[in-house]
């Protein structure tokens, strides 16, 4: 075969030859129909077989896949990873096969062919076939992107509970379009994929020259954060993360904590991290052997390894690794680690120690990426912190009315409409008005951050009509490159630069003193980032002013959270929805603004439906019903706010409708005791230990009497299993360490305080007569299973949550 050819017709005879020889198979399509993944079962199912990775990812634009074609493609093999982007009306139209034979060999299939029959036999397509060898390069960015596309925040696994959802927006988007799906119906390979003009929003990272800061010892925060890290190893810790708010030197603490450890590897989604973090590593250790590996480079036998996260969740190069390769894994911008991708790579590894830096966890009380780390933050200091502290600069805070009626304008699951955004947004009265807020409050150097290109271009052209030294950075090219517009906002040579999402994460520009927002803020993490930029000291700097337009979008009233220095508790308690910004700040806010807040916040949807909504999005994600402690690791609302509304966390499934009829049997018949193990008070965590014990003997014996004797040495070694459970919990009534096992000692320990306590508090639902401590209800037969799995469930989350209250 020629290193580069056409193909025109028969596709799936080169599809067919090459998943019949790959070891990795990636397959991205702009639409899945039902007979393309019927041509291609066999081929698949043969490459399963074999164990080849195997990795499909399609997208829902005009609702063109069929839900049946999904289901299909899943049921070939669960090893089989499908994963469906969420275009939001955004035209995606990719069609790629990338093929790798062992290490040094692949192919590449790019044209205009989709997962359809016509497609793939006798219909009219252009498809270009290269070999890796013909540029290695190209080969290798196609990987890339493919990985990028295929763990995009707009991608969702396809599971049973994401192809029911999925189905129910492709019928009523036929049901609306009647005319497409005879169309459809008719011939099923037709492709009626209509173009949408706008902009594509690339994210990229702009990193400049690193700061001289002097000599090349911990400072300030890093002091502190290594203090804490060396605690959590002592209390016997193996996971640890720590949020440390932009400008505090996330990465020169994870060198100086890296010291102490032979291999090291750091995991970044970016290249300039990856090569910004080799720089600061080797100012700290120069001695050290460093090396890259991402698309281009393969440097996998240093004593450090900087790693793109795009490259190594390939498993063609995971497995070039052993899974105890490095004493040392450090995950920075920690709150991606959430993603498939950083999951499938620290299921891999075993290190000594795992650590985590961000300065933003993903979601504001950061469930998720907190659950990876076992529930254990080291350290965390936010932004706020940090000024108070006067290590980072402070904030004049402007709120300016925007007039802009966003409840007209559609939402799209995570982002407005951007043409209907656009629409409002590119008005010569809209520009007057935040040229005139800027021309009042600006300082000498200023960020714009807008949605769109289309806007940032708009804006920066609109200054300059007024005689302002303005430009705009994107990533469709500007006209001033992005390192000489840096050096020039640095030198006075511009005064404002309008840019969109390149600004997000890791670049240092210290002087900047003004943040302009001119756009709705859907994310409170990029937000929380995007303030970043302007807090960082400097010479001269005295403070940050943060001009930002504010209008009745979605999440206006809580981002201002970020800024207040009250307690989540202290403003649900406070009429008063402005917040409370530390002493050394200021704020100030449109009449219109205060008003807006105020009426937003008491339109604010009902906890219980919150707490649903957050239940039904981590039910997706996973494919199936959470458990007690998945919900409280991974979810977007707190857990303990299910007990709080419902007394427990199957009573909220009850009230959800999230139970079948036998379940709601078993909940309504047993609604006592699942209440009892959820409220019983635990000042100890000997109460769940115990019960934790009569859950092991299973299934037939956790319901059968037991005595303090026969629970001493599972509670003995539960307790000195972990050395953080140690310090917290094991001592008698006089302080007297328990840690040497005497059995008598620990049976009477048991004895006094969880069971006497226990079945005194209980209202009879247990007792503890004659040294022996039982259950007093009688449970159904037909209800036994299914009680003691969801006792387990509760169990285990309160045993994980005492112990991370308790260690935090």
């Amino acid at each position: 075969m020629s290193k580069v050819h056409l193909i025109t017709e028969a596709l799936i005879e080169e599809i067919t030859k090459a998943i019949d020889k790959a070891d990795s198979i990636y397959i991205l399509t702009s639409f899945v129909m039902k007979s393309g993944v019927d041509i291609l079962k066999k081929p698949l199912q043969r490459a399963v077989e074999r164990d080849a990775e195997i990795k499909v990812c399609t997208g829902d634009y005009l609702f063109v896949t069929q839900p049946e074609a999904l289901q299909n493609l899943t049921n070939i093999s669960e090893k089989i990873e499908v994963r469906l982007y969420k275009s939001n009306g955004k035209s995606f139209h990719p069609k790629a096969y990338l093929f790798q034979y062992g290490d040094d060999d692949g192919s590449l299939i790019i044209g205009s062919s989709n997962m359809s029959r016509s497609a793939y036999t006798h219909g009219v397509e252009w498809n270009l076939m290269m070999n890796s060898e013909t540029s290695i390069d190209t080969y290798e960015k196609a990987v890339r992107e493919f990985m990028k596309l295929f763990l995009h925040e707009q991608t969702v696994p396809i599971n049973d509970e994401t192809i029911g959802e999925y189905k129910k927006l492709y019928d009523q988007y036929h049901r609306e379009n009647p005319n497409l799906i005879r169309t459809w119906t008719k011939a099923e390979e037709t492709e009626l994929m209509i173009p949408k003009t706008q902009d594509t929003k690339t994210v990229e990272i702009v990193k400049e020259t690193q700061e001289n800061y002097g000599p090349i010892s911990p400072r300030h925060a890093q002091i502190e954060a290594l203090e804490a890290l060396e605690i959590v190893k002592e209390e016997g810790y193996e996971k640890a993360m720590c949020v440390m708010a932009t400008g505090l030197g996330k990465t020169y603490l994870a060198g100086f904590f890296a010291q102490d450890y032979n291999r090291i590897l750091f995991i970044a989604h970016t290249e300039e991290i990856l090569k910004q973090a080799k720089r600061s590593f080797q100012h700290i250790m120069p001695e050290r052997i460093y090396g890259i590996y991402n698309g281009t480079t393969k440097e996998h036998r240093a004593d450090t390894v900087f790693a793109s996260i795009f490259t190594l969740a390939n498993e063609r190069h995971l497995n070039k690794f052993k899974e105890n390769s490095f004493d040392l894994i450090i995950i920075d911008e920690f709150h991606h680690a959430a993603a498939k991708s950083y999951q499938r790579v620290l299921d891999y590894f075993q290190p000594d120690f795992l650590l985590g830096i961000t300065a933003t966890p993903d979601r504001m009380d950061g469930k998720d990426v907190y659950g990876i780390c076992d529930g254990n933050v080291a350290y965390q200091l936010h932004f706020i912190e940090a000024i108070q502290r006067q290590w980072l600069a402070p904030f004049h805070y402007i709120g300016v009315y925007d007039e802009t009626d966003y409840s007209q304008i559609t939402w799209l699951g995570s982002r407005y409409d951007e043409e209907e955004l656009l629409r409002a947004q590119l008005r010569e009265d809209m520009a007057q008005k935040i040229f005139e807020s800027w021309e009042k409050h600006k300082q000498t150097r200023t960020l714009g951050f807008c949605s769109s290109i289309k806007q940032a271009n708009f804006l920066a052209n609109y200054f300059k009509s007024k005689g302002v030294r303005a430009t705009s950075l994107h990533s469709q090219g500007s006209e001033i490159p992005r390192a000489e517009a840096i050096k020039m906002i640095e030198n006075d040579q511009l005064e404002i630069i309008f840019t969109v999402d390149l600004f997000n994460e890791g670049t240092d520009i210290p002087s900047l003193d003004t943040l302009l927002f001119v756009r709705p803020t859907e994310s409170l993490t990029i937000f929380t980032q995007q303030i970043g930029r302007g807090l960082r000291l400097a010479d001269g700097k005295k403070h940050c002013t943060i001009i930002d337009l504010i209008g009745n979008y979605r999440n206006a009233d809580n981002k201002l959270s970020l800024l207040d220095t009250r307690t989540a508790d202290e403003r649900k308690k406070s009429a008063d929805a402005i917040p409370q910004v530390p002493e050394n700040c200021f704020a100030d806010f449109d009449l219109d603004v205060i008003n807006l807040i105020n009426e937003l916040r008491k339109k604010r949807q009902p906890r219980k439906e919150q707490l649903r909504h957050a239940y039904l999005d981590l039910k997706m994600e996973l494919g199936r019903r959470p458990s007690y402690l998945e919900l409280h690791l991974y979810g977007d609302s707190n857990a303990v706010e299910y007990y709080q509304e419902f007394k427990s966390y199957i009573g909220f499934l009850y009230w959800a409708e999230e139970l079948d009829k036998h379940e709601e049997e078993v909940f309504k018949a047993n609604e006592a005791w699942l209440k009892e193990v959820e409220r019983t008070g635990m000042s100890k965590s000997y109460k769940m230990i115990v019960l934790s014990y009569m859950l092991s003997r299973g299934l037939d014996g956790w319901l059968s009497p037991v005595t303090p004797e026969e629970t001493a040495s599972y509670f003995h070694k539960y307790l000195t299993a972990k050395e953080y459970r140690k310090r917290i919990d094991f001592s008698d009534k006089q302080g007297k360490r328990l840690w040497d096992y005497d059995k008598n000692k620990v049976a009477k320990l048991i004895a006094d305080m969880p069971m006497s306590k226990w079945s005194g508090s209980s209202k009879g639902l247990l007792t503890f007569e004659g040294g022996v401590f039982r259950p007093a209800f009688d449970v159904e037969p037909g209800h036994n299973e299914t009680l003691y799995e969801w006792t387990k469930e509760i169990c285990e989350y309160r045993l994980h949550r005492y112990f991370e209250r308790k260690s935090n």
